[in-house]
């Protein structure tokens, strides 16, 4: 059975013509992103798990998570994709009914460990995102898998061996640019919709990622990163932008509360 907004949430990802979504954190603030016009809604993890009183890397009960996901999935009438990090610790099987529940038409699952921040095998991580594709599949339902690769965070790890990256090359350019491809290759063959190198900026970079991973590409909107026409350019298929929005509404909130503190209208500050 194919989900009418797991369908619209794939349709979506054209590369040269981006899908954008500005993360959010609440059925607030997914409802703000609609009436802006965006398509679909995506969570941050590293936004959702604050509100939520806990710190992001998977420090937020699993339950706690996919209820906020269920309330925002909820509150809009557009496609939600949840990011789930690497699962918190639920068997794929599980994952995939409980984010079904929720009314999600896609999610993003990491590929390094939350607790530890090292690489998981990229032989590992296919197979449980092959093992998420395959569950969602028994259980008659249609999922969005972005598969985040975490090379550009966590430095180069291996694509035949136990992960670790060999510390004489760990950072260069040119062995995280070809960790990231292979891990991206075999993450769509394992049944990933889209491929997401979190952490890539340079353009000439993100235009091999493109043209050499085999599927949609998936990058983070950052300061410093390309804008939005060049990402478009690069042939870029979706642009996230992770916890940034929700910071920086963090941020305005601290300024606004400092101006109450010193006596001042909080409402004559700028934005953030």
């Amino acid at each position: 059975m194919t989900s009418p907004k797991a369908a619209e949430l794939r349709a979506l990802h054209v590369p040269g013509r981006p899908l954008v979504l500005p993360n959010v954190w609440d059925a607030a603030s997914a409802r703000a992103v609609v009436e802006a016009g965006f398509p679909a809604v995506a969570t941050g993890s590293a936004a959702v798990a604050p509100v939520l009183g806990y710190a992001d890397g998977e420090q937020a009960p699993a339950g706690a998570m996919l209820d906020a996901v269920a309330r925002i999935a909820r509150a809009v009438p557009v496609p939600v994709t949840a990011d789930l990090e690497r699962g918190y610790g639920l068997a794929p099987a599980e994952l995939v009914e409980r984010l079904v529940a929720t009314g999600a038409a896609g999610l993003n699952l990491e590929d390094s460990d939350p607790g530890t921040g090292s690489l998981v095998d990229p032989d590992e991580q296919a197979g449980f995102l092959a093992e998420v594709r395959a569950a969602a599949a028994g259980a008659g339902a249609d999922l969005v898998i972005n598969a985040r690769v975490d090379t550009y965070l966590r430095g180069a790890g291996t694509s035949h061996g136990a992960g670790a990256a060999d510390p004489r090359d760990e950072g260069t350019t040119d062995r995280r640019l070809a960790d990231a491809v292979e891990r991206g290759r075999r993450y769509l063959r394992a049944g990933a919709d889209c491929v997401y190198p979190i952490g890539a900026a340079d353009p000439e970079v993100i235009k091999t990622l493109v043209a050499e991973v085999g599927g949609p590409v998936n990058v983070l909107f950052r300061p410093g990163a390309p804008s939005l026409a060049e990402l478009a350019a690069l042939g870029v298929a979706r642009v996230s932008f992770g916890h940034g929005l929700h910071a920086a509404t963090q941020r305005y909130l601290a300024a606004m509360l400092s101006a109450i503190a010193s006596g001042e209208s909080p409402y004559e500050i700028g934005g953030p």
